[in-house]
């Protein structure tokens, strides 16, 4: 008995060993970097939509330019508009993460006709 347990402690030893090696010297993962506009577009609405939550909390619209701006090319162009036009229309996002992107949108001097329906009352008229 005592011979069969010290094999498998020397074989998960050995066998530990082999895979540190194996992967850390031999065969290392390599680094890649991608661009956020990488992205498939699912996760570049989840993002958005993160950036628009986190606009919400800290209310520094300079801060959410700065990580739109890594997202879409430029804020004062259509994509951001658009992305935020096909979450509304095409997405089963809930009614709190939209409102989150029109809150956002319209500080950033974004809003579309989409977008009106979903300002708070007093705001939608304006």
């Amino acid at each position: 008995m005592l011979r069969v347990i010290r094999s498998l402690m020397l074989g998960l030893l050995i066998g530990t060993a082999v895979g540190l090696f194996l992967g850390w010297v031999q065969f290392p993962a390599s680094g890649r970097s991608s661009a956020l506009s990488d992205l498939a577009q699912p996760y570049r609405d989840e993002y958005t939509v993160m950036i628009a939550a986190g606009y919400t909390v800290d209310a520094d619209l300079a801060g959410a330019g700065e990580r739109l701006g890594r997202l879409y090319a430029e804020l004062d162009g259509p994509e951001l508009r658009q992305a935020i036009d096909r979450v509304i229309t095409n997405s089963a996002r809930s009614l709190d993460d939209i409102s989150l992107l029109v809150g956002m949108a319209r500080d950033l001097g974004q809003l579309t006709a989409i977008m009106r329906p979903f300002l708070p009352p007093d705001e939608a008229g304006s």
